[in-house]
């Protein structure tokens, strides 16, 4: 007999806002939240495009929306440039408030696990809870089947002394120089005297020296004669780009078949690594679902998984010019001249939602990289799965 019919395990994006749709449309559903650190949602800023979510989506995640642009720029070397379309983010401190007040005591946290099956959890003091379900949302792992790089940053919200006079948020200034991969820094607007900038590497490798990216975003600061009064919240991140895999294969790895979200299902866009609105979706799947069985809940967030996966082969082809045609020293380039594209088109590349015509677009003129490269990047890549 189980003691809940959900058992969310990770205090993630992804299954707080199960969680909270759940809590909306099935009330009577009996679901626990499982947390390892002290507070959910941990230490992120999570940003998204207006137009990737619907109307309806929108609407109901604006009460979690700290800050909202009508447009934003990017920088490069030889092109600047403002392009419309609202841009929204969101704090992990003020999600978790609004989801402690909405859920209450049905969120645990300093809860660490030792095993999780596929109706079953077993904490590392020995407690086991049951659940008809149980949702594997700990962000991302090791993962056999996917061929991968890596987003990864720190970023840091300042107080400065004096206005910053930014009027919109810099999703890209890739003047800087370039280190370890295509490099650019972040900015987002918050208030007259304080904003938060990240420090950006798109990279082969996954390693992360905070101490050395603060120095460079204090750096970046002084480039613009901010001076900073307090450094008042610090984060990072590692995101999964991938390039291309198996996901079948990436599923079948795990002997149980224990449902999944977030990134841990590899439900994000695989070129920005922006996890929200597929995170979004699947609560959206799962708000009306009756049959809170495991071995439904695994069929439905494996189907999300699998069919994100088929629709978005493009970008892991994109992926590959980026990371396998291109040096690093060309990888700047590349973005560059995708950000002198149609605004449109680069709004329905966010919202993995390219036409075929927009692809075309995309792939042809003359490439800023080798076009034997780039042919051998997008056609003849085969993926190989490492030895077991």
């Amino acid at each position: 007999m189980s003691d809940r019919d959900l058992i969310l395990v990770g205090g993630g994006l992804a299954n707080m806002l199960i969680a909270l749709r759940l809590a909306e449309t099935q009330p009577r559903l009996n679901l626990l939240v499982l947390e390892q650190d002290a507070i959910v949602c941990g230490n992120h800023t999570w940003s998204f495009h207006g137009s990737d979510l619907t109307a309806t989506q929108l609407e109901w995640i604006r009460p979690l929306i700290n800050h909202s642009w009508q447009d934003y720029d990017v920088s490069f070397p030889g092109r600047r440039r403002t392009l419309s379309g609202t841009y929204h983010s969101i704090a992990s401190e003020q999600m978790a408030q609004f989801a402690e007040a909405r859920l209450g005591e049905r969120i645990k946290t300093s809860q660490s696990v030792r095993t999780i099956e596929p109706s079953r959890v077993v904490l590392e003091d020995g407690t086991e809870l049951n659940a008809a379900v149980v949702i594997d949302g700990r962000g991302p792992a090791e993962s056999p089947g996917l061929d991968v790089r890596f987003q990864k940053f720190v970023g840091q919200v300042l107080q400065l002394e004096q206005p910053h006079n930014l009027k919109r948020p810099v999703i890209m200034d890739a003047t800087q120089s370039q280190d370890d991969g295509y490099r650019f820094f972040y900015l987002l607007p918050l208030t007259e005297s304080s904003l938060l900038i990240e420090d950006t590497y798109y990279s082969d490798t996954a390693s992360i020296s905070i101490a050395q990216y603060g120095d460079e975003i204090r750096r970046y600061a002084e480039s613009y004669d901010w001076e900073i009064r307090a450094i008042l919240r610090e984060e990072a991140g590692v995101l999964p780009i991938t390039l291309g895999g198996d996901i079948h294969a990436f599923w079948d790895a795990s002997a149980d078949a224990v449902p999944r979200s977030g990134l841990r299902a590899a439900l994000f866009h695989p070129a920005t690594g922006y996890s929200l609105p597929e995170a979004l979706r699947l609560a959206d799947r799962l708000a009306t679902e009756k049959d809170w069985t495991a071995a439904n809940i695994y069929r439905i967030t494996r189907h999300q998984s699998e069919d994100l996966w088929r629709r978005t082969r493009f970008y892991r082809a994109l992926n590959r010019m980026l990371f396998l045609a291109a040096s690093p020293s060309e990888r700047r380039t590349v973005l560059e001249r995708f950000y002198g594209l149609n605004g449109n088109l680069i709004a329905r590349f966010y919202a993995g939602s390219n036409t075929l015509g927009d692809k075309a677009r995309i792939l042809v003129g003359k490439p800023p990289v080798k076009l034997s490269r780039a042919f051998d990047a997008v056609f003849r890549y085969r993926y190989e799965m490492p030895p077991g």
